[in-house]
């Protein structure tokens, strides 16, 4: 298991656990990065990213990022 932030752009990947705080990991929940479901990486700008996820297109920060193991 590893940080999304490790992943390289174009990799698709499956979540397999999402961490933080309570009100952090129910706000990712909400933007569709739930375990089983599959992630890919689309860019990287500075660590933050741009992914793929429920066939929905999200921006999140580095250290949101660091919360989602793959």
């Amino acid at each position: 298991m590893m940080p999304l932030s490790f992943a390289s752009a174009g990799e698709t990947s499956i979540i397999k656990k999402v961490g933080g705080l309570p009100e952090v990991k129910k706000h990712l929940e909400n933007l569709g990065f739930v375990a089983g479901a599959d992630v890919t990486i689309v860019s990287e700008m500075a660590g933050n990213l741009i992914v793929n996820v429920k066939n929905s297109r999200v921006a999140i920060s580095k250290e949101m990022a660091q919360k989602i193991m793959i």
